[in-house]
């Protein structure tokens, strides 16, 4: 692919080479400072422009924050903050005091939240930094990363192609080498989608893991913040703060030879581009070499309870939760004005239909609560039990990422099909179920644009399926 030269990584200053854990580690003994390790970040962010990722940045603020760290830097202190000197980016829904929460929406420019939402006041408390707030598909209602207002999010493999959404702005950055973290949002794929189509690691915890006030909602029985990171042990690094479970010992790393993965052909293998097709074939010929047990199970009921299920519960939950939501902050909630200022024309019609005549009724909305949900949530769980899984394993999305304007429709298979359900076709279910799962990088198609395999753990194992993907990140060979 053609990427302009600022935006190689092949001269990155040394610092942006660290993994996170190992930029922490190295501030807290002294060994590299948060100024320059900040400073090196900023310098990137500016040289990467192009790809517009940021929304919201305060360089002076960040340096200043990190420099003060440095001045009253003790190893001992230091040592008792997982995060110290880490600077993070976070999606442009999320709660952070005194800078604007737009959601992607020039009808949110004034708004500018007084608190921190909760999974950002724990990650401050652990010594983070905030970076700033990173673009994102408008209200979150996107999978492309394309919004016509703030402008695409643009892959740092090939910069007229999506980044993926919503989360794309993340994932721009942390390809990049501009952040080494990045928080977001996944309702239904937001954080794996692009991690996936840009070749990092997205990790969605179960349903109620992290803290959920304070991030902009779709539908509270499915959103919850995520991690994206270029490594698995970053994300268990803000999964363990994140989750207030920092003081526990993580699990023992299992052996790739010990792992049985579910990998359920109907729904979610087929149909795939070919290119994806490829690459992850590819990958599971990896795994298996590596001694990895590939159990075939049946899991083609979840794609038809997904479809079934999935927008009469966001669709029927979206307007009551944004309304809480400004309440909170004590912001009036006029879904006219609100729906007259979307500036993406894919979004309007995901708004049009909960205020119009076809909005879900109550009773739409209670079976797929109470009958379809549970109903997949059970179709998971037997096939762990049944199968003895570890994971269930699978293309994170049909397709890699599409030039840019591809909103509506993309052509998989040779047909055209509309865009938003071809890229959480396959990650769409486990966000209806409540689900941990994680995307890693499985290589990239020949003409470079990179591709994901995703893992999907039982409801709570979080900390399992990361010490699950962290035994099989090598073997995948992204």
């Amino acid at each position: 692919m053609n990427t302009p030269h600022s935006n190689s990584t092949s001269r990155l200053h040394p610092y942006l080479h660290h993994t996170a854990y190992g930029a922490v580690h190295a501030m807290q003994a002294g060994a590299l400072s948060c100024s320059a390790y900040a400073h090196a970040l900023v310098q990137r962010a500016e040289a990467v422009r192009n790809l517009n990722g940021l929304i919201h940045h305060d360089p002076a603020l960040l340096l200043q924050q990190a420099t003060a760290l440095d001045a009253a830097h003790s190893s001992e202190h230091a040592a008792r903050l997982p995060l110290y000197g880490l600077p993070l980016v976070f999606k442009d829904n999320i709660d952070v005091a005194g800078l604007p929460t737009t959601a992607g929406s020039p009808w949110l420019a004034d708004h500018v939240p007084q608190r921190h939402a909760g999974v950002v006041q724990r990650l401050l408390a652990a010594g983070a930094l905030v970076f700033g707030k990173s673009n994102l598909h408008e209200w979150s209602q996107g999978v492309t990363g394309h919004n016509h207002h703030f402008g695409p999010a643009r892959n740092p493999h090939a910069p007229d192609h999506i980044a993926g959404g919503s989360s794309g702005g993340n994932a721009v950055l942390l390809a990049a080498h501009a952040v080494p973290v990045a928080i977001g949002t996944d309702t239904g794929g937001s954080v794996r989608v692009p991690a996936a189509l840009c070749g990092l690691v997205g990790f969605r915890p179960t349903v109620g893991r992290w803290p959920g006030e304070g991030l902009v909602p779709i539908s509270p029985t499915f959103d919850t913040a995520g991690v994206m990171a270029r490594c698995v042990a970053d994300c268990m690094l803000v999964d363990a703060v994140a989750s207030g479970r920092g003081g526990a010992a993580p699990p023992a790393l299992p052996s790739p030879a010990a792992l049985r993965l579910g990998v359920p052909q109907a729904w979610f293998w087929q149909p795939l581009d070919d290119d994806t097709a490829a690459c992850c074939q590819a990958g599971l010929q990896r795994l298996q070499a590596a001694g990895v047990q590939l159990v075939p199970v049946e899991l083609g009921e979840a794609g038809a309870l997904f479809n079934g299920g999935a927008m009469s519960i966001s669709l029927f939950e979206i307007l009551p939760a944004l309304q809480h939501y400004f309440r909170s902050h004590g912001r009036g909630f006029d879904v006219q004005a609100l729906f007259d200022g979307i500036a993406s024309p894919d979004v309007r019609p995901l708004f049009a239909r909960p205020m119009g005549p076809e909005r879900i009724t109550p009773q739409a909305y209670r079976h797929a609560m109470q009958v379809l949900r549970p109903r997949l949530q059970s179709l998971y769980r037997q096939a762990f039990a049944q199968h003895r899984l570890d994971a269930v394993l699978y293309p994170t999305t049909p397709l890699p990422a599409v030039p840019i304007g591809q909103d509506v429709t993309v052509v998989l298979d040779g047909q055209p099909v509309p865009a938003f359900s071809a890229y959480i076709r396959n990650t769409g279910p486990a966000g209806m179920a409540g689900l941990p799962s994680i995307s890693l990088p499985a290589g990239c198609t020949p003409g470079g644009l990179p591709v994901g395999l995703c893992l999907d753990g039982a409801a709570g194992q979080d900390a399992r399926l990361l010490a699950v993907a962290q035994a099989l990140e090598t073997v995948m060979g992204g």
